[in-house]
């Protein structure tokens, strides 16, 4: 495209110097005709030069503003220094933006409508053969899990290494928290000690989990992980970077905080996007406030203590993941296996998730205590009755992100 400025202007050039040859061939007329061909030469030499000036101007103007937002350069993908918004632009133009629907569609949808675009997507599946056989453009990708997996060659993995580029939720502004602690209202009401003794030792798990991911990884493949133990080792060393740093990239050294900017943020995007078909529950959903998702004084007190508590009301406790063993989960199973909950008077069951029963719903219903889940998942299921209350926020940035092809 810069080529075609180039012989544009060459074109404009070429031109005036006709002109100029035509007005030199007038000049000798006569002696009456030179002496205003003079005043016309002169006038035609000032036009021809401020002509030129200009469009060389115009010119590099064109340039630069080409420059500044490639979309693609020779090949089917996207350049490497290619713009957010060329790239939304592009692949939601295309229908081509992919997401699973499991609650962080809410995300993509937000960064869609920031850059105009309709809020539709392709439904993605769980791996990322779409990605891999471009049907997909923009996948749906978590830094931890379907990140590594396009990037690295590993057991399971596409191997597309530096080949592959991607769109973080985080620094679009419209990231959403993800993975926190949860149980009913009642069931903190009722049971003070054990959850606060429950978030200590969780936390303390967190933290060395954070310290020591290699660590981790093995012991979470040692209770049965559902990858790769190369795959492990990628997601904790991914997923202690989403523990550890903030949505805004700053580093936050309380495991666990919570965060009221970012939960707000949270939330304003569920009111916005969150679709509930029971009007009743859609109502409630645009009332809520975080006083009705979360109570930080649980948290707030557990991480003040030295970890010795009042005997637990309930000594026997379990929590519900979101997903199956791996390292999204690894400080559970890091406090589990370091005696961390044992040493608060706790006796701590960890169920899988990925059933038929959501975590959600499992706490809710009393089939476990505490569960893992996105907050927005929360805020819907609240927005619906269940009540729930967030006492410890794990993940401090969202994990997701859109990937996509580069030329090479």
């Amino acid at each position: 495209m810069k080529k075609l400025s180039e012989r544009k202007f060459s074109k404009l050039i070429s031109l005036l110097l006709i002109c100029t040859m035509v007005v030199v061939m007038m000049s000798g007329c006569s002696a009456k005709e030179e002496e205003t061909t003079g005043d016309v030469e002169a006038t035609s030499e000032e036009s021809a030069e401020d002509t030129v000036e200009e469009t060389t101007e115009t010119a590099e103007e064109t340039t630069e503003m080409v420059e500044e937002a490639p979309v693609v350069d020779a090949g089917p993908y996207y350049a490497a220094e290619a713009t957010v918004e060329s790239i939304v632009l592009d692949a939601a133009g295309k229908g081509q933006v992919g997401n699973w629907g499991l609650g962080n569609e809410y995300e993509i949808q937000a960064l869609l409508t920031k850059y105009g675009q309709p809020t539709t997507y392709l439904s993605q599946a769980f791996d990322m053969d779409g990605f891999d056989d471009d049907s997909i453009l923009l996948a749906s990708a978590m830094t931890y899990n379907e990140l590594g997996l396009v990037k690295n060659d590993y057991d399971g993995g596409y191997g597309y290494g530096d080949a592959v580029k991607y769109i973080d939720m985080n620094e679009e502004g419209v990231a959403m928290l993800e993975d926190n602690i949860f149980c009913t209202e009642e069931f903190a009401s009722a049971n003070p000690n054990t959850v606060k003794a429950f978030i200590y030792a969780s936390m303390k798990g967190w933290e060395y989990a954070c310290a020591n991911p290699e660590e981790a990884a093995e012991i979470v493949y040692k209770y049965g992980s559902s990858v790769s133990a190369d795959h492990q080792a990628y997601m904790a060393s991914e997923v202690k970077k989403l523990v550890e740093t903030d949505m805004t990239g700053t580093s936050v050294n309380q495991y666990g905080y919570m965060s009221e900017t970012a939960l707000q943020q949270t939330l304003d995007l569920a009111k916005q996007y969150i679709k509930l078909e029971d009007s009743t529950a859609a109502d409630q959903l645009q009332t809520l406030t975080l006083d009705d998702i979360r109570n930080t004084s649980y948290w707030e007190e557990a991480m003040a203590s030295d970890g010795t508590f009042g005997a637990p009301e309930k000594a026997e406790v379990s929590i519900q993941l979101k997903w199956l063993p791996q390292a999204q989960f690894m400080g559970y199973y890091v406090a589990l296996d370091k005696g961390f909950y044992e040493e608060v008077g706790l006796t701590v069951n960890i169920v899988s998730g990925g059933g038929d029963i959501g975590e959600t719903t499992a706490v809710y219903t009393g089939q476990v205590d505490f569960g893992v889940t996105w907050v927005s998942n929360l805020i819907a299921a609240n927005a619906g009755g269940m009540d729930l209350l967030e006492i410890s926020q794990v993940y401090q940035r969202s994990g997701l992100v859109l990937v996509y092809k580069i030329n090479e």
